[in-house]
This record gives C-alpha cells, sequence and structure tokens, in this order.
C-alpha cells in the first residue's frame, strides 16, 4: 500500500473514532443497553419525541412604551421646575392606545422654547408638536417606537431564557414567532410541570424599594378618606401585606413614594434563605452604585419606614434603624422553600420590560414520543437495510464501497449532533433518511460513470479517475442547491423544521466527505491489490 493511501486511511480512521466518540462518549459498559443510554445522554430528543410544553407568548410592548413615556414624564417635570417653566399639567391621555403620547399645559409662549431646548437635550426620541388650546404635545417618532418594541421583545427572550436555563430543561426552543407580531415560542421538552413554569416566565418580578409615607390602612378607600380624597404629592397608593402580628395574606394599603430609593437594575444577586426565624427568604444584594443610593436614602431617613416592594406590592416594611448599604431581604411566613427559590431566580435574571399573555399552549405527552420514537427508528433502519441490500445486488463488490460509506456517512452524523448538542426531532429523523438516500445518488452517479467509461474500453483505473472527475461537478451541484433550501427552512423554520434542516445540511455535508473521499480511497485500494487488466466488480 503506498503512502498516499496510508494517510488517507489513517484520516478516515481518526474521523470514525473522533464521530463514534461523539456519538457514545465514554459509555458505562459496552452492552446494548449501555451504548443505548450512552448515545441518549449525547443525543438530545426534541419536543415531539420526549414530550413537553408548547407555549406561544403574546409580548404586550405597549407596558415598555408606558415604562418609557412615565420616564419621560419625570425627566419633563424634573427640568422645566429646574428651568422654572410654569406649567399646569403633564400627562398621557391615552396610555392604551396611544402610550407614546404626552400633552403638556399651561405653558407661556416664553417657556416653548425652553420646552423645545429640555426635549432635544434630554429626549431626542420625542417629536414636540403644538395642539389645540396652547398645548405642547411630544410623540416617539416612530422609528423609536417600532426599535422599543422590538427591543422589549428580544429583551423578554433573554430574560425567559434566562429563567428557563436555571430549571435545567434539555435543549429548549426560545424565539421570536410571528412576523411583526411581537411573539414569542417556547417548547420545553421533557417538562412535567407546566403551571410552574408559566408561572416563572409571565412573573415580572420588579423589585423596589420606596419609603412608605403611610399606612396601613384596610382598603384603598380608607386610605383615600384619610387624606381628605386627594393624593397626596408625589405618592402613590400600594397594596401590601398586613403589618406584624396579623396574618400574612391579610390586606392592607399603604402611601409609598412616587419614586423609588432603589430598582430592580440595581440588584446584584439574590440568593434563597432562611431568616432568623428559620423561614424561608430571598437575601438580596444591591451593585454598587444601587448600595451607595440606598446608603444616601436610609441615611436620610433613619427613624422612618421603607418598603420592599415585588410587582408592585408590598410586601415589607420594615423601620430604618442605621444606614443600610447594600443588602436586604424578603420573608414571610407564607413563603416556601420552592418560592423563594423561584423568587431568587427571577430576581437573577432580570424584570421582563413588559408583560405577558398565552395564546397557546400544548402539553406533548411521552407516550406519543415513544411511538414516534419508534416509528422513526424502524422506518430508519427499513431503509437503511433495503439501501443496502439494493447496492450489494445491484453492484456487486462495489456495493461493499458503497455500503461502508453510508454507514459512516450515518456515524459522521449522529457524532456532530452529539458534539453540537443538536436535538432529534422527528423531522430530524425525515432528515437522516433523506441524507442516505442523498448518499445512495451519489454513489449511482460515480458507480454508473465508471460503467459508461469501463464499456467504453478504459482500463478499470482510468474508469475511476474518470468516472469521479466527471460525477464531481454534478454531485456538487445537487448538494448546494439542496443546502441552500435546508439554510432557508432553518432561517424561517420553527423547532422541528429547523431540526430537519440542521440534520439535512450536515448530513449532505458529509456524504460529500464520505462519498467522494472514502469510495474513492476504497476504490483506489482495490484497484491496487489487482493484477493488471483484471476486471472490477461493479
Amino acid at each position: 500500500m503506498n503512502k498516499n493511501l496510508m494517510w488517507r486511511l489513517g484520516l478516515v480512521v481518526v474521523i470514525l473514532l473522533v464521530f463514534l466518540f461523539g456519538i457514545f462518549g465514554v459509555p458505562q459498559s459496552f452492552s446494548g443497553q449501555g451504548l443505548l443510554d450512552a448515545m441518549t445522554k449525547r443525543i438530545n430528543l426534541g419536543l415531539d419525541l420526549k414530550g413537553g410544553t408548547h407555549l406561544i407568548l403574546q409580548v404586550q410592548v405597549n407596558d415598555a412604551v408606558n415604562a418609557d413615556s412615565d420616564n419621560a414624564v419625570e425627566v419633563l417635570k424634573e427640568q422645566l421646575n429646574k428651568r422654572k417653566v410654569a406649567f399646569t399639567d403633564i400627562s398621557k391621555p391615552d396610555p392604551q392606545g396611544s402610550p407614546d403620547k404626552i400633552v403638556l399645559k399651561g405653558i407661556s409662549s416664553d417657556g416653548r422654547k425652553e420646552l423645545s431646548d429640555t426635549v432635544s437635550e434630554r429626549l431626542a426620541e420625542y417629536n414636540l408638536s403644538s395642539g389645540a388650546e396652547s398645548t405642547n404635545i411630544l410623540t416617539m417618532k416612530p422609528q423609536m417606537l417600532n426599535d422599543l418594541k422590538n427591543r422589549a421583545v428580544t429583551q423578554a427572550i433573554e430574560t425567559i431564557r434566562n429563567r428557563i436555563d436555571s430549571l435545567g430543561v434539555s435543549e429548549p426552543t426560545i424565539q421570536e414567532h410571528g412576523l411583526g407580531q411581537y411573539q414569542i415560542l417556547v417548547q420545553l421538552p421533557g417538562l412535567d410541570d407546566p403551571e410552574r413554569v408559566k408561572g416563572l416566565i409571565q412573573s415580572t418580578a420588579v423589585l423596589e424599594i420606596r419609603q412608605v409615607l403611610d399606612g396601613p390602612y384596610a382598603s384603598a378607600d380608607a386610605a383615600m378618606q384619610a387624606k381628605g380624597g386627594v393624593m397626596p404629592p408625589d405618592a402613590i397608593l400600594m397594596a401590601g401585606h398586613a403589618t406584624p402580628g396579623t396574618p400574612r395574606d391579610e390586606q392592607a394599603w399603604y402611601f409609598v413614594s412616587r419614586v423609588p430609593a432603589v430598582r430592580g437594575k440595581d440588584l446584584r444577586d439574590a440568593q434563597a434563605s432562611t431568616d432568623q426565624n428559620g423561614q424561608p427568604s430571598v437575601t438580596f444584594n444591591l451593585t454598587g452604585e444601587g448600595g451607595q443610593r440606598f446608603f444616601n436614602f436610609t441615611s436620610a431617613h433613619v427613624g422612618e419606614r421603607l418598603g420592599v416592594v415585588l410587582e408592585n406590592k408590598v410586601e415589607e416594611v420594615a423601620n430604618i434603624k442605621e444606614p443600610i448599604r447594600d443588602t436586604g431581604s424578603i420573608s414571610g411566613g407564607s413563603m416556601t422553600s420552592q418560592q423563594a427559590k423561584d423568587l431568587s431566580m427571577i430576581l437573577r435574571s432580570g424584570a421582563l420590560p413588559a408583560g405577558i399573555k398565552y395564546l397557546e399552549e400544548r402539553t406533548v405527552g411521552p407516550s406519543l414520543g415513544s411511538d414516534s420514537i419508534r416509528a422513526g427508528v424502524r422506518a430508519a433502519v427499513i431503509g437503511m437495510l433495503v439501501v443496502l441490500i439494493f447496492m450489494l445486488v445491484y453492484y456487486r463488490a462495489a456495493g461493499i464501497n458503497a455500503d461502508i460509506a453510508l454507514i459512516l456517512n450515518l456515524i459522521i452524523l449522529l457524532g456532530f449532533m452529539g458534539y453540537v448538542g443538536a436535538v432529534l426531532t422527528l423531522p430530524g429523523i425525515a432528515g437522516v433518511i433523506l441524507t442516505v438516500g442523498m448518499g445512495v445518488d451519489s454513489n449511482v452517479l460515480i458507480f454508473e460513470r465508471i460503467r459508461e467509461e469501463l464499456r467504453n474500453g478504459k482500463t478499470p483505473p482510468s474508469a475511476v479517475d474518470q468516472g469521479f472527475g466527471h460525477a464531481w461537478i454534478t454531485i456538487v451541484d445537487t448538494h448546494v442547491t439542496t443546502i441552500v433550501s435546508a439554510a432557508i427552512l432553518f432561517l424561517f423554520g420553527t423547532g422541528p423544521v429547523q431540526g430537519f434542516a440542521v440534520t439535512l445540511t450536515f448530513g449532505l455535508l458529509a456524504n460529500l466527505f464520505t462519498a467522494v473521499f472514502v469510495s474513492r480511497m476504497i476504490f483506489d485500494w482495490v484497484l491496487s491489490r489487482k493484477q493488471r487488466g483484471e476486471a472490477l466488480s461493479i
């Protein structure tokens, strides 16, 4: 055997071993069951095979727009007061229908320039225009509004992904769904507690620390009556838990500061823990900037009360005995250990930028997955055996060449899936079967070309050389066009369709290697062992 053939054989053996490791890793045992267990650990099953939960979520993007315009209102009030510009009212007349629209009333013509300067300097994403009755209207620029909505969807996807990853779900699908509809597709293979996941996904979990100005009151009406029916300036009314010593589920109402001292973005970490009574709690730490702000706030309000607010509800009320820098906790007798873990995880992953609405929910049972696996594997095995037998019968000894290439093709494909952690779905199994068919097609093109050259009187070495040389262009052409089609399916398809596209694409790339490189090497090895003029069995 010449050196050229030796290094090609060595390369094929190395590739075979590398991809066998990708399929099985280091199995605990080499029995049939041991190898099967090792393979299932390396190759993940998709939702349609393993069972699990399928959700389609609608991101309420107007929530993100409202949050931005609320901030703009506060900036306007602060800057106009700072510039000593008088105004009678700044409000959003239609927060639901036009959340990006802000109306200012009572600004004089002299103050109009100061308002214009404020908008251009601090609120460049808004357009300023004049309205009826000497009003001024701020409206978010269309491009900025569209970017804000798309950004809300992107941030929601990342937040949901962080929360799902902490559950240890194998290869979840979390991606945008529906073009321009602000929807998210979530598929969780193997998940057996969809209600818990829905709660984790939907929870906004915005953590804030606000000054408690007054309360508690038994009801919202009682609180407003105590203030003469007028909301105190720079205050809002918020529901919460009752004071210590009363049942935890008893509701109370508090007046708290409109502007929080600490926001969720100031959170550095949150962990489940226990309080001084041994009850489950959540301990949180603040960033350096947030901690300094918290220290300044507590230093200026020693002896007063602060409230820990979670999802617009006062969870804890405590007296400030001394300045606090960067640590706090949330506790309560009704909180379970699992709820403490979930809350800490939600806080760590960040708050959703907008609310979530469930449009569709489906649960796929594992029995359906088992049936699909058996049917798919049975079809793949039967199809593979039929192809192998056909190649042996039709092409005689050369059929062994084709069968070896096909088996190696399948090993490379499965090994690749094991290495990258690709998800095997039912369409993915179809992709494997189609890959086998494409591999046969490549071998048929080469073998028929070799037969034609032999019929034209060429010697076996020349016929093999001409067969591979002429068939090569056709094989590359068919594979490239199919790969382009698979790429389009991957870009615009959802999870199962993408699984089909991935297996098909890499299977075709593996087929180029096995049908051309490996098959040619086997032919060269066979020819090297034949006498000059001896016929080629094909």
